[in-house]
């Protein structure tokens, strides 16, 4: 039974609005929800996708074009120069490592021809962005060194798309012509001249971006009307999508290429957000999409075959990317997590499998037989991320799993500091610019090797260890400042500190108003609330802007910091009876209100000249009582 355009949409969207949630539910991820919703809805169960449906595969590979919009727009460039060496390093041997291996396995033990294994190899290297980087979002681990590693990795497939396509047509059989099903405006030409066709259409893309659509944005601003905003940002994908199109190139590339531009200009935050519900919205009709295209009659025919080239694939790219983490001193749990996130064949695969077909390299039984493996593997790594959690969560707990032996400390000083996170490292650079020397102590292996590369002298150690704390020379310092997150090993470290270097004056990180009430109640006294300080300053450079003097502005936030801190400690003692905390929260609220607004009418009626005025806090403290 033919079914319509609609009829088709509302089944894929009633699918996702069914699976997804079952999915995350169940620990799997929504990738693995969509995934398994276009297996039911493909032509091998339920069979609402098939010839028929191709207006929606075709509208659902857009999702994958604006992903990479949108991953184009966030690299800024300056951005990626940073990043530059762990992108080649990371990416290069990754991409060039798993593609000799593969290039081998399809060429002696499949006997393939040399152009075959060549294509394939490198189609079946590329991973997945699309899939990656949801994980990455929903797991809340993008910014973990598995995260950042794979995201490196996946920049530099990504570019690394641009010279495959553009070497392919050089793969060509001569004399064979492609066919006419996909014909595009360098059909027909040499493999040399479409190759010089390929860089310049991307090189096109550039200076389009660059010197039209630039300007052409500056002139929508001007109009204010979002709806138009939302039509050219759409207008920008799409254009430069179809661009691609007309030359065989993949729109995604273009898409990616456009957003690399266009990453350097002030609407780059306006286009992201602007296409990001479209992108969420058509990248899950892209996985239900990948999930039908399972051909479960190739798998039946020919099981030991796509069964041996998956796993193949997946072992080949696990073992080149746990190679190289240890090339880079991954730690093994970070090693294996981020083989795992890897190990699928990605969406580009589709890509440059059918670019290949229409150069007639890759013939139509094989192009099936591998778009078979790339679903399945795209389907196999959610579970083995299931299944990774599941062990790390069940198993590991229970395995006496061998501590890293922490560095010998040859320098001591007044000052320890424990933890270099973020926020850790910002004391630690100050002090340093500063000339104050501080031990610093950090137990991610990972984060001190890599501090040590950017001329850091930091020292691998548990901070609760109080061995380390000795060696470190806790009992001659004056000062040991904690920043540890969670704020739960912070406590600990305080406790064992206060406990056997009773002499150190501690200075404590808190993340927020509870985490300093749980340090209060352990006798500290310098707390520090992440989140205060800067909130503060940004409402003080608001009153600036809004006309107030900058240094009586900046004396009103210094009381209100040194209020709140009061405030604070009082209602430290409340906070385990609700209602009266409630109350006592209300009075200090408006008792702080109170004093501003009086203080605010001196300023205003007295000439504020003075940076040390008397602090506001000091004369309202008996007030209190």
């Amino acid at each position: 039974m033919e079914h319509s355009f609609l009829f088709q949409a509302l089944v894929f969207l009633i699918a996702a609005v069914l699976c997804v949630p079952i999915a995350k539910k169940l620990g799997m991820g929504s990738v693995l929800g969509y995934l398994i919703a276009g297996i039911i809805l493909g032509p091998f169960v339920l069979g609402f996708i098939g010839a028929e449906g191709e207006d929606i595969l075709h509208a659902s590979e857009f999702g994958v074009v604006m992903l990479l919009f949108i991953i184009g727009l966030e690299l800024d460039p300056k951005e990626f120069w940073g990043l530059r060496k762990a992108i080649l390093g990371f990416g290069s041997l990754q991409v060039f490592g798993t593609s000799l291996l593969l290039f081998l396995c399809f060429l002696y033990f499949f006997n393939w021809s040399v152009n075959v294994s060549i294509t394939v190899s490198l189609s079946m290297a590329l991973s997945s962005t699309a899939i990656i980087l949801q994980t990455l979002k929903e797991k809340g681990i993008s910014n973990t060194i598995p995260g950042q590693a794979s995201f490196s990795i996946l920049i530099f497939q990504d570019i690394m798309v641009i010279p495959i396509l553009a070497v392919l047509p050089l793969l060509a059989i001569p004399g064979v012509a492609p066919p006419t099903t996909n014909h595009t405006l360098i059909s027909g030409l040499p493999g040399y001249a479409q190759t010089f066709v390929v860089f310049g259409v991307i090189g096109l893309v550039y200076a389009v971006t660059r010197f039209v659509v630039t300007p052409m944005l500056n002139l929508i601003v001007k109009v204010n009307l979002k709806e138009v905003f939302v039509a050219a940002a759409l207008t920008i994908v799409i254009g430069v999508s179809y661009a691609m199109t007309l030359v065989g190139l993949s729109p995604a590339l273009g898409a990616f290429l456009a957003g690399i531009v266009l990453a350097t200009t002030e609407y780059r935050h306006s286009l992201e957000s602007t296409i990001e519900p479209f992108k969420g919205l058509l990248l899950g009709l892209f996985f239900i999409a990948v999930g039908s295209t399972i051909n479960f009659g190739i798998i039946g025919s020919k099981p030991v075959e796509v069964i041996s080239i998956v796993l193949g694939v997946m072992i080949v790219k696990g073992i080149v990317l746990f190679a190289i983490g240890k090339l880079f001193k991954m730690t093994f749990k970070n090693n294996i997590l981020t083989a795992l996130l890897l190990s699928q064949v990605g969406e580009f695969a589709f890509v440059l499998l059918n670019f290949s077909t229409t150069l007639h390299i890759v013939d139509k039984t094989t192009f099936d037989l591998l778009m078979a493996v790339t679903a399945i593997s795209m389907v196999i790594t959610p579970m083995l991320l299931v299944v990774y959690e599941i062990v790390q969560k069940f198993t590991l707990k229970n395995v006496e799993i061998p501590k890293q032996k922490p560095d010998e400390i040859h320098s001591k000083h007044d000052v320890i500091l424990i933890g270099f996170g973020h926020f850790g490292s910002t004391i630690g650079r100050f002090l340093r610019a500063n000339g104050i020397s501080a031990t610093i102590l950090d137990s991610d292996p990972d984060r001190v090797t890599m501090l040590r590369k950017m001329g850091f002298n930091v020292y691998f150690g548990d901070g609760t260890d109080v061995d380390l704390l000795f060696a470190a020379g806790a009992e001659k310092a004056k000062y040991l400042i904690a920043t540890v997150d969670p704020p739960s090993v912070n406590q600990q470290i305080i406790t064992l500190v206060k406990k056997h270097f009773p002499h150190l004056e501690i200075i404590a990180r808190a993340k927020n108003r509870y985490d300093a009430y749980e340090l209060l109640d352990m006798g500290i006294e310098s707390i520090y609330r992440e989140t205060l300080y800067t909130a503060v300053h940004l409402a003080v450079d608001v009153l600036a802007k809004l006309g107030m003097r900058a240094y009586t502005a900046e004396r009103k936030g210094q009381d209100f910091i040194t209020f709140d801190e009061a405030a604070m400690k009082k209602l430290a003692k409340d906070r385990h009876d609700t209602k009266q905390y409630i109350l006592s929260v209300r009075e200090q609220i408006e008792l702080q209100e109170k004093l501003l607004s009086e203080d605010l009418h001196f300023t205003l009626t007295q000439h504020d000249n003075a940076w040390d005025s008397e602090p506001l806090i000091k004369n309202a403290q008996p007030k209190q009582r």
